[in-house]
């Protein structure tokens, strides 16, 4: 039997409020994606883009269609179920890094393993591996103050990746970064996506840094206008 897809929306609409004031920030998209792609989604402000996003990482619930997960439909879970899959499948990566400021690189890292229920060392030793990773070894005991925004970044991408997610969710990453920082995170994501394997996710306005990936969604008005591959593209 073939493997079902990583993440399957099929006919998801999203509406926020009722009636003449009702807003379809999702409007019946359709959208497939395998594990191991490195996605891009992009349009005009109020497209939908965040909208998708938080839904593929159920931050929200969609009005109608069906979400599935690993062939999952997430629907049909529970609250509780749902974090749990967000604390074990999911990474997030967001523009304003989401660091604790008066606590260490270290600690913000291993925040999702306390949650996790992981003892001391062991959290320790992962969120010190998950900041080498991301080359990060001789600061893992400074505040994100003392820290570049590139630096701050790479925190939050260690963060995401501490937890050995499928999927890492990438709202805006380069949005708050100069030309050069920006280049040095999405090389950062490109070589996790094609080394290890992750799926990302991610969500920006920049379409230089949407070339780093292999499929771009381009969004208006809560509905896929194009969904194109690279190969296709060339």
């Amino acid at each position: 039997m073939a493997e079902p897809p990583l993440i399957d929306l099929i006919d998801i609409s999203r509406v926020y409020g009722t009636g003449e004031i009702a807003v379809h920030a999702l409007d019946g998209i359709n959208l497939t994606i395998e594990k191991g792609e490195f996605i891009a989604i992009m349009g005009p402000s109020g497209s939908g883009k965040s909208t998708a996003m938080n839904v593929i990482g159920c931050l929200d619930s969609p009005t109608s269609g069906q979400y599935r997960f690993n062939g999952i439909e997430v629907a049909g879970l529970s609250q509780d179920q749902r974090a749990l899959l967000r604390r074990h499948y999911l990474g997030f990566v967001f523009q304003g890094y989401n660091l604790l400021p008066r606590t260490t690189a270290l600690h913000n890292v291993e925040l999702p393993l306390i949650y996790k229920g992981m003892r001391l060392a062991e959290r320790h030793a992962a969120a010190a591996q998950a900041l080498a990773k991301v080359g990060l070894a001789e600061r893992i005991y400074h505040d994100p103050s003392e820290l570049s925004g590139g630096q701050q970044q790479r925190v939050a991408i260690a963060r995401a990746l501490v937890g050995n997610p499928q999927v890492i969710l990438a709202d805006e990453p380069t949005g708050n970064l100069d030309t050069k920082t920006s280049v040095e995170i999405m090389e950062m994501l490109l070589k996790l996506n094609r080394d290890e394997g992750l799926t990302i996710i991610m969500v920006t306005h920049e379409a230089d840094m949407a070339d780093y990936a292999d499929r771009l969604i381009w969004m208006v008005d809560g509905r896929i206008e194009r969904d194109t591959r690279k190969a296709e593209a060339a």
